[in-house]
């Protein structure tokens, strides 16, 4: 969808109700502009959910449950040669 806007006082623009409506864009929502290629590039800000951050970082913590660290003097007999033998 293509739609021609005019650059208004000290640089503000209008985002039509069209575009607003077709992408959920509502009043206090974050948009980040960029310019790229000589072009001006306007997306919704990514969101980040620290919930859902903290649910994987303890999942992830789960799937590493079966590693342990060694006790001291553990390892000792532990031969370096061996280590490299298939």
């Amino acid at each position: 969808m293509t739609i021609r806007i005019e650059v208004g006082k000290e640089g503000y623009i209008i985002i039509p109700k069209k575009i607003r409506d077709l992408l959920s864009i509502n009043e206090g929502d974050i948009l980040i502009l960029r310019v790229e290629n000589n072009k001006i590039i306007l997306e919704r800000e990514k969101k980040i959910d620290i919930e859902d951050i903290k649910n994987k970082f303890i999942q992830h913590e789960k799937r590493l449950s079966y590693i342990r660290k060694p006790k001291l003097g553990e390892l000792a007999e532990v031969k370096i040669e061996d280590e490299f033998k298939n």
